[in-house]
């Protein structure tokens, strides 16, 4: 039995405040973006060290993810989100007051724990509040919880960074702020702890149920070129904005990041009523078009087009991780929500860290043009593959998996 199910519905507007801790931590996952050229600049570091600096947060995310979705689904989840959040805080200060590369990473791996645990014990909280009746609504308030904090985090970041003093102190400050309410939101949420907690390692690969295999395998096959889109824009964004226009604006830098995860925030609440199929199929075919766009700008030196890249990007995770999500929450069981929703993101943040980080040195070894028109084609095949392996499917099988309960 899970937590959710001995607790009398809760009213819609818990539903959405429930999304609130996951869009304060991922707020913290991208608000460093366009602070990265001022410790560039004030540090000294390559683009490669820069990538580097980026994996660490996916280090730790994926770390998190082998131990963070099982002991939500077996202790609950408010024993998970309140140490993440108390580690979101940690980080906090420690970007606030970083003045080595040293700092810079234990700031990303304490961030990336966090993320780690927010997007499998709070995503299944906020199914838990919502309940079976709601599961469609479940899945889209935690997947635009993410992507709407992760572009929230670096326009702040830019705004308050070039108008406010102290700008690498300011920025985190205020995160903090949010952070702290996010916590007020998990004490007096409406969970409860498993009645009946399950057997089996505590840290292991998260996985889903027999059966579901199939469900994670084909959000996975989307989710993962878009995610991996996505952090390349955040972490060489930045770059190949100073390159193409010659700005080191770090407003310029956090708009852009924003409005890709407005992309990906707006484009759910424009599919969600449409058959999954339909929107892995649709999420892989605009990956594929903003890894063309991306090939495009940087051969062309065409801000326009890099900037379409990012908003395609965005669509793109957006619906793969919509669908994929929705795949999981309509069909895994509460008491395994949890874990399946880290085994999703394992799937997807393998390649968006070690992608990224290859091109960043790839870039500084032969040049930014070469660099990011390989990466381009290399995950353009990717999403095409994904694309594939949800559109071709004997007719009955398309039927089982895709159907909507």
């Amino acid at each position: 039995m899970s937590e959710r199910q001995t607790a009398p519905p809760a009213p819609t507007w818990w539903v959405w405040l429930a999304a609130w801790p996951v869009t304060a931590v991922f707020v913290l996952s991208n608000a460093a973006t366009p602070l990265y050229v001022l410790w560039q600049r004030d540090i000294g570091f390559s683009k490669g060290t820069l990538t580097v600096v980026f994996a660490f947060y996916i280090v730790g995310l994926l770390g998190s993810l082998l131990v963070s979705g099982v002991v939500s689904d077996r202790l609950g989840r408010r024993p998970v989100l309140l140490p993440a959040l108390a580690l979101a805080l940690t980080a906090c200060a420690i970007f606030a007051t970083a003045t080595t590369v040293t700092a810079l990473v234990v700031a990303r791996l304490f961030t990336g724990i966090a993320v780690g645990a927010v997007v499998s014990a709070g995503m299944a909280a906020v199914s838990d509040v919502a309940g079976p009746e709601r599961k469609r609504l479940a899945a889209l308030l935690a997947s635009c919880a993410m992507v709407f904090g992760a572009g929230l985090g670096p326009l702040l970041a830019g705004l308050l960074s070039e108008t406010l003093p102290a700008p690498t102190v300011t920025v985190f400050a205020v995160e903090a702020v949010l952070l702290v309410t996010a916590v007020l939101a998990v004490l007096r949420m409406p969970v409860r702890r498993p009645a009946a907690p399950g057997k089996g390692a505590w840290v292991r690969v998260p996985g889903v149920p027999h059966g579901n295999g199939v469900h994670l395998a084909l959000g996975v096959a989307v989710f993962a070129p878009g995610i991996t889109a996505t952090s390349f824009v955040l972490s060489l964004g930045p770059t190949l904005l100073t390159e193409l226009l010659g700005t080191t604006s770090r407003i310029v830098a956090g708009v852009m990041a924003f409005a890709m995860f407005l992309a990906a925030t707006g484009v759910q609440f424009a599919v969600r009523k449409l058959p999954r199929r339909t929107i892995l199929t649709a999420g892989a075919i605009s990956t594929t078009l903003s890894m063309a766009a991306l090939i495009v700008a940087v051969r062309s030196s065409s801000a326009a087009l890099l900037v379409a890249s990012a908003l395609l990007a965005g669509a793109g995770q957006g619906m793969g991780q919509f669908g994929g999500l929705s795949l999981l929450n309509s069909t895994v069981p509460p008491r395994r929500l949890a874990e399946a929703n880290a085994a999703l993101n394992v799937g997807g943040y393998l390649p968006a860290g070690l992608l990224p980080v290859s091109t960043g040195y790839l870039m500084d070894a032969v040049g930014l043009p070469t660099g990011a028109t390989l990466f381009g084609a290399v995950l353009a095949g990717l999403a095409v593959t994904g694309g594939l392996v949800v559109l071709i499917r004997p007719a009955a099988q398309r039927a089982q998996v895709f159907r909507i309960p």
